[in-house]
């Protein structure tokens, strides 16, 4: 009879550990309710470096995620949509970027601001975009002396 409570117990504390555990993954993944946040849509060159979940920055500070990333076959860009956490007011004459981390890290969206009175509107679109660069591209124009001459 102890070796059934035994497990009844352990049993119990490993299921306790893995429900906080997915509820605490759940949080850090950014996948609280979706009245926490709102979207904004933008349109990029290139999006490389660039997924569903990748984080959305402003000032270094993550205030959102990418939510969908689609390919627009008439203008062939890249359509994105961004949730934004509520109370995080976005001028409407800020810009969104591609950002690299560094030499060797990965790619975040960062939002610029603008220094216009007015907001962003839930759903709107940021007309102003910079895709990403290539880092590959770059090193060939620097190797090959890319500037002409």
């Amino acid at each position: 009879m102890a070796e059934n409570t035994t497990e009844v117990v352990v049993g119990g504390a490993v299921l306790a550990a893995a429900v906080a555990f997915a509820i605490y993954a759940g949080q850090v993944a950014g996948l609280s309710g979706p009245s926490s946040s709102y979207p904004l849509t933008a349109s990029f060159r290139s999006l490389e470096g660039v997924s569903v979940g990748t984080d959305v920055r402003l000032a270094g500070v993550k205030v959102g995620t990418v939510t969908d990333v689609a390919l627009n076959t008439q203008t062939f860009r890249a359509d994105t949509t961004v949730s934004v956490q509520q109370g995080i007011e976005i001028p409407d004459d800020s810009a969104i970027i591609v950002a690299s981390e560094g030499l060797l890290g990965g790619n975040y969206v960062e939002i610029v601001p603008g220094g216009s009175p007015f907001n962003f509107e839930e759903g709107a679109e940021i007309t102003d975009t910079q895709g990403a660069v290539s880092l590959i591209s770059l090193l060939l124009k620097f190797v090959s002396g890319g500037d002409g001459e």
